[in-house]
């Protein structure tokens, strides 16, 4: 018997889910070689040569020029208003705050260009704090492209929100205070956001989506620390969610890439206000990415994703999408999901290779639901008793023997029937701590490529 269930994942009141049936299904199984997709390049934007250097404090005046420590602007919005292709905008210690109920900390419309990105980040050795109670703490829209935004701490409303109060705001759509979310790039509206960075910063504490990517493309998020977010939006969000990529070329290679993050208690406490339910918290999702015939690859590697609402990495509606050397760990928090660590519903092409799925007791592990030339393969899994697992012919059931995974420490002991026991991904050169792959005979399976 199956459920009818929605699993929408919302960014802060702009988009809303799709309908969807659960059932569990078994694996496609399929002959599969790892081709050569190109990565987008992770040279770091602060190597370019840059037009002008603007400098933000929380000590600064916005009538200042804005172009040393000793004359810095005040908000941030001063210097985004400024900005050129090639230029960088470096923030020093302090809170930065939304200066209108409903607005944004960071508001970002105006683009570089392919040889001279624009560049937001910590000052270095700072460690600079944007606190939102409006709708986003940065926004990243209009058309904006080339954007980088680095080594920030992104902050929502949580704190100063309680359970009751979210609830008595269930049917309320428009509350910023609630519904608020962290970072959105946003290429609605005919307005395509491309080549975009996400890199390096800790979002957490927003009622809505950490990181959200709707209607754009060439976009990374790497290395970013993401949780506590999605607790009381009416809209049901997730910890990073990719939705309905749209294609700014035709290249087929790897154009979304999320990688190194570490995600994790993320969860609806309020239900979605189209059917009342809960069905999202997801710490990583890819949300109908065909609905505008997407044509590049999505790569979602090297993450860690554990003790969140939904799953721990979640495809839906989407193509084109590989899952590679992920650690997914006690998901599905959110008593009435049963999706399991990592699932493929409703989606083709995907392949998911060399993760560590572990499941509370008797909870699905994975989970296969109307999605054909879906590839589960090289994976290993704990053994928790559940019947309802996708298995490839090189998977594993066995204990991963992580070093502490009580305290978040997923690397593996040495004994640890993942190592040297993946696939070698051709695209994929470095691991979770951005040690290079493959150490040994073969590669680990799970987020770390361990030195034993």
């Amino acid at each position: 018997m199956s459920a009818s269930l929605v699993l929408p994942w919302a960014l802060t009141g702009l988009v809303t889910g799709e309908r969807i049936t659960e059932s569990l299904a078994k694996d496609v199984r399929q002959s599969f070689t790892d081709q050569e997709i190109p990565l987008p390049s992770r040279k770091l934007i602060s190597a370019i040569s840059t037009k002008t250097t603007y400098y933000v404090s929380s000590n600064g005046n916005d009538r200042n020029s804005g172009l040393s420590t000793s004359s810095a602007f005040k908000t941030l919005e001063r210097a985004a208003d400024l900005t050129d292709p090639g230029d960088t905008v470096l923030i020093m210690n302090g809170v930065y705050k939304n200066t209108s109920k409903v607005g944004t900390v960071l508001d970002i419309k105006r683009s570089g260009r392919a040889d001279a990105w624009i560049t937001y980040k910590a000052y270095p050795g700072h460690r600079p704090r944007l606190q939102s109670n409006g709708w986003h703490g940065v926004l990243i829209s209009n058309g904006a492209s080339y954007i980088e935004v680095n080594g920030l701490e992104v902050v929502g409303n949580n704190s100063n929100i309680t359970l009751a109060y979210a609830r008595s705001q269930q049917n309320n759509k428009s509350n910023p205070l609630t519904n608020g979310g962290c970072i959105a790039i946003n290429g609605k509206n005919n307005r395509l956001t491309h080549h975009i960075r996400i890199l390096n910063n800790k979002v957490h504490d927003c009622g809505g989506g950490g990181i959200g990517v709707v209607e754009s493309d060439y976009v990374t998020v790497d290395k970013n620390e993401v949780f506590n977010n999605a607790w009381y939006s009416v809209f049901a969000c997730s910890g990073i969610g990719v939705l309905t990529s749209r294609n700014y070329d035709n290249s087929q290679n790897y154009k979304i890439v999320v990688t190194r993050n570490k995600v994790y208690n993320n969860q609806m406490l309020i239900p979605w206000y189209q059917n009342k339910k809960f069905q999202d918290g997801n710490g990583i999702i890819v949300d109908s990415t065909r609905r505008f015939g997407y044509k590049g690859r999505t790569l979602i590697a090297d993450n860690i994703s554990y003790k969140n609402g939904g799953s721990g990495i979640h495809t839906y509606e989407s193509e084109h999408v590989d899952i590679v050397n992920n650690t997914a760990y006690l998901n599905n928090q959110t008593p009435v999901i049963n999706y399991g660590q990592i699932m493929s519903n409703h989606s083709s092409d995907i392949k998911v290779f060399n993760n560590i799925l572990y499941s509370a007791r008797n909870r699905p592990i994975s989970s296969i639901n109307q999605s054909p030339n879906t590839t589960f393969n090289y994976n290993l899994y704990n053994n928790n008793g559940s019947s309802q697992i996708a298995v490839g012919p090189n998977d594993i059931m066995a204990d991963p023997q992580f070093i502490n995974a009580s305290t978040g420490d997923f690397r593996l002991k040495k004994k640890s029937p993942a190592i040297n026991r993946g696939l070698k991904w051709n695209n994929l050169k470095t691991d979770a701590l951005g040690n290079p792959r493959v150490y040994g005979s073969a590669s680990d399976r799970g987020a770390y490529e361990m030195r034993y």
